[in-house]
């Protein structure tokens, strides 16, 4: 009888639900990448939005990601000009060409499109909408806990309204990193009815941990030359999704309920990350780990007994190096992706809201600030008591980091810059997201030469990797899987191979004898830093899988540690390639370690961390 009554009382609920639900029909664009080099893009996006517009009964349109190719401002722009030839109301969501390449830090975003996380309602249906990254990193996206926080409440607070999901990456396995969080922590309110996305520019009908999704086609010409787009009827009882090529009649697809969920809300994730490497490798330990509080883009910064992290909300922290205990907090007005650095008592970092800032590393008090003209994103090198930072607005300076006075400015950039600088001496090098490397001298800025090594798209910049430099040579890797030397004086190429297909993480032995790389799969590799052609020490199978995370490779004390895109460390003996130990802290990605010496090892990732390994 109490079984009657429930299924009677839920079936009552679910009649109650749908009956406020008012019929309509909205179209999804995605994946547009409007391109500076090409016309096609444009063509297809504004033929897709002319039949849009000659279609009844349309009532909005979704929009969800990758707008650009490069995600640079000038393209959003372009890109939010067609749309606004639509005659009804838009909505976007953020896609993985708009964050993890934007010289504004993806500030620019925002103030074209509006939040990068928001929620509207339409004929009693709730739609949630946020970014699914990863930021500025070649990396899994990722999903910040504070979205997931927001968005659970926003289910919550509509328990009795049917709702989608929007993001540009599915919620899955091998595409969002933290996946099993956001499933867990949505599935549970019981009123997610869809998730949309794009991402794969083919159509796909998916199950994100048991609730569906689909992924519609990209708006690019298909193999027929034909855009398309999604239209969705939605009504009280169910969803129907279809594909509509342009100049064609549209097809049917798929049918969601709208009804009680097919899914169970109290279930759990399919699957969840293997800690297992933990119990194989047991002489590693994690002696603290503490929370910034949102997600972290960079390593953190070591200074006598402080450690420093910046985060997506703009906040740099110190903490204890004994015990992780919080110290101090200073807010920047947007997020800081490169990173601080501390020496001489002082803490530099840029943030996007295109400041550089210098902080007492004792206190968190603010000493002083430099104005950019643009966000800037570049990772700081301190040498001397002056900081080397480059920004999103063509210059690259140097600072005198007690003062804060300008020493001088090179603006002769035609891209903007991430990396951390490479100073030598006499030098200082460092690769931009305009397929060059440049190399300044370091006493008054001006450029002694430049290196392109023939690469044509920006896509292939050495604009990840931190330079280093031997034997008369400074080394990289680049997104063309390419290692090169080139000649420190001349910045003529000595060699370069695509032998063990490496791509942006790089590391010099302390003797500077031995370079070392990541591939995409497992292995590591070490080749030799002297010589006038490429020569293959030894290679390593990891056990790392699938790999894409731009880290560096430091050595100390004769070991070399890395990091990877799915929270593993790892630590190979320098000469032979031995593995050491794998550690996993958590399933995102693990930005350069930091060795300390005394079986020691500092490191942050985008779920938030900063810690201390021993090992």
């Amino acid at each position: 009888m109490k079984k009657i009554l429930f299924l009677s009382l839920s079936l009552l609920a679910a009649t109650l639900v749908t009956a406020q639900v008012k019929p309509f029909r909205f179209a999804q664009l995605t994946d547009i990448h409007l391109n500076p080099n090409g016309e096609g893009p444009t063509k297809a996006l504004m033929a897709s939005i002319d039949q849009i517009n000659q279609t009844d009964s349309i009532d909005f349109v979704l929009v969800t990601g990758d707008l650009t190719e490069q995600g640079d401002t000038r393209m959003m722009r372009q890109v939010k000009a067609c749309l606004d030839h639509l005659n009804r109301p838009y909505h976007v969501c953020m896609g993985n060409h708009e964050t993890t390449w934007s010289e504004s830090g993806c500030t620019g975003y925002s103030r074209i499109f509006g939040p990068e996380y928001y929620s509207f309602e339409y004929g009693g249906v709730l739609f949630l909408l946020f970014n699914t990254g990863p930021l500025l990193k070649m990396a899994y996206g990722h999903v910040s806990p504070f979205v997931t926080t927001w968005a659970t409440k926003e289910l919550q607070a509509h328990r009795n309204m049917p709702a989608i999901v929007v993001t540009h990456y599915p919620l899955m396995e091998g595409d969002v990193d933290n996946w099993y969080d956001v499933t867990d922590a949505l599935r549970r309110p019981g009123n997610v009815r869809l998730f949309i996305g794009g991402h794969y520019h083919a159509l796909r009908l998916l199950r994100y941990d048991g609730m569906p999704g689909i992924l519609m086609r990209s708006n690019l010409p298909d193999e027929d030359k034909k855009p398309g787009y999604g239209i969705y009827e939605v009504n009280g009882n169910e969803i129907r999704a279809y594909v509509q090529r342009v100049g064609e009649e549209k097809q049917f697809v798929q049918s969601y309920t709208m009804q009680q969920p097919d899914y169970d809300p109290n279930g759990k994730a399919e699957k969840y990350p293997d800690y297992s490497d933990n119990e194989h490798f047991p002489q590693v330990r994690e002696q603290w780990t503490a929370q910034a509080g949102a997600a972290i883009y960079s390593s953190p910064s070591v200074e006598k007994k402080r450690v420093f992290v910046g985060d997506d909300e703009g906040r740099v922290q110190a903490f204890s190096l004994r015990d992780g205990k919080k110290l101090w907090e200073f807010s920047a007005k947007a997020r800081v992706v490169g990173g601080p650095t501390a020496s001489c008592g002082i803490v530099v970092f840029g943030s996007a809201d295109s400041k550089i800032y210098a902080l007492d590393a004792v206190n968190g008090k603010l000493r002083w600030t430099l104005k950019a003209s643009q966000p800037v994103l570049g990772a700081v090198s301190i040498d001397g008591g002056t900081a080397y930072v480059g920004a999103s607005d063509s210059t690259f300076r140097a600072i005198d980091i007690r003062t804060g006075r300008l020493v001088w400015a090179y603006k002769g950039l035609r891209g903007y810059v991430m990396t951390k600088p490479l100073v030598t001496h006499d030098k200082v090098i460092f690769g931009a997201w305009d397929n060059t490397l440049y190399c300044l001298r370091r006493a008054d800025g001006q450029e002694l030469w430049r290196w392109t090594g023939g690469l044509s798209r920006m896509h292939f910049s050495p604009a990840q990797v931190w330079p280093v430099t031997s034997n008369g040579c400074v080394f990289i890797v680049d997104p063309q899987r390419a290692m090169t030397a080139i000649d420190l004086e001349t910045g003529e190429t000595r060699w370069r191979t695509f032998q063990s297909k490496v791509r942006e993480s790089l590391g010099l032995s302390a003797d500077g004898q031995r370079l070392y790389a990541k591939t995409m799969q497992d292995s590591i590799v070490c080749f030799a830093a002297q010589g006038d052609a490429p020569r293959q020490l030894w290679a390593t199978d990891a056990g790392i899988g699938y790999e894409h995370a731009p880290c560096m490779l430091p050595e100390r004390d004769g070991i070399v540690f890395g990091s990877t895109n799915d929270g593993v460390s790892f630590a190979l003996e320098g000469k032979t390639g031995r593995l050491l130990w794998r550690h996993k802290t958590g399933n995102s990605l693990m930005n350069t370690l930091v060795p300390l010496g005394k079986r020691r090892l500092l490191f942050s990732n985008t779920e938030g961390n900063v810690g201390l390994l021993t090992y």
